[in-house]
């Protein structure tokens, strides 16, 4: 019995010791990639790279002045799935090979699952501004929400503050910077669905409209107002309905912006040539 239980204990204390626990597997394969991409890292020269390049004369010679990439968006989305416990099951599901920085539950408990200077899989085929890669230049947050409720908790959104107050001032990231999945891939994103980007914009993250709304000028045009504020215009409906996502929420799968939408999309656009 004793030998028993010393067997026991040696072993609890052999599994914490190595990160034991729930998610030992999953942390012993995060741990594998880190060392592997560390490796990639300390190369000097990097191999297969210099070597790609078809020059008679060649030659490594490493400078002094260099740091590690940062981010400069945070694109934020909702999980459609029903819990943070499944949503963090799927992220270790290397079949389905998707992932993200973080993820909030509604009780505002966050879960950092990849390192900020990771590269995430989470925003997928998309375009915002000139960039058509914002995994590799954002911070992905999934909120623990189905896609089919308006209904935000106020920890949940007191978490994300926080978390993007300490994002923001830690790389530097510009207040329009702050994006939806929607924004970034209106053809085959809604979401965040019906969220509080208000909310958000008041505490510096993205931006909003005030009152009163002013007239829009005789010459708007929609196409490059769209364009500038950074949407894809290629597909001019999706656009706007990405748009309306966003900023109106009503409405939002019709193509189309009434004169008070349009108003809306005037005062957003401003903001950006701020």
């Amino acid at each position: 019995m004793i030998r028993n239980v010393f067997t026991y204990l040696v072993i609890a204390a052999l599994a914490t010791s190595c990160g034991g626990g729930k998610y030992a597997a999953t942390e012993k394969v995060y741990k594998k990639k880190a060392k592997e991409f560390s490796e990639i890292y300390k190369e000097a020269p990097v191999e297969g790279q210099l070597a790609k390049i078809g020059a008679d004369q060649k030659e490594w010679i490493g400078s002094t002045n260099f740091g590690m990439r940062r981010p400069n968006y945070v694109m934020i989305h909702h999980t459609a799935q029903a819990s943070l416990d499944q949503t963090v099951k799927t992220f270790h599901n290397q079949k389905v090979g998707v992932s993200s920085h973080y993820v909030i539950g509604r009780d505002g408990k966050i879960v950092q699952m990849v390192n900020d200077y990771f590269r995430a899989h989470h925003a997928g085929a998309g375009k915002w501004g000139n960039d058509t890669d914002l995994n590799s230049s954002s911070i992905g947050i999934e909120l623990d929400n189905n896609g089919t409720t308006d209904l935000w908790p106020d920890a949940q959104i007191q978490a994300l503050v926080k978390l993007l107050q300490q994002l923001k001032t830690s790389y530097n990231i510009p207040q329009g910077n702050f994006i939806g999945h929607m924004d970034y891939a209106p053809t085959r994103k809604n979401d965040p669905s019906r969220f509080p980007w208000k909310t958000l914009a008041d505490q510096g993250f993205g931006y909003w409209y005030e009152q009163p709304l002013e007239e829009v000028p005789a010459n708007f045009d929609v196409k490059i107002a769209l364009r500038i504020i950074g949407f894809d215009v290629k597909n001019l409906d999706a656009a706007i309905k990405g748009f309306k996502y966003h900023y109106i929420q009503e409405n939002p799968n019709v193509a189309t912006l009434n004169e008070h939408e349009m108003r809306i999309l005037y005062a957003i656009f401003k903001k950006y040539l701020d």
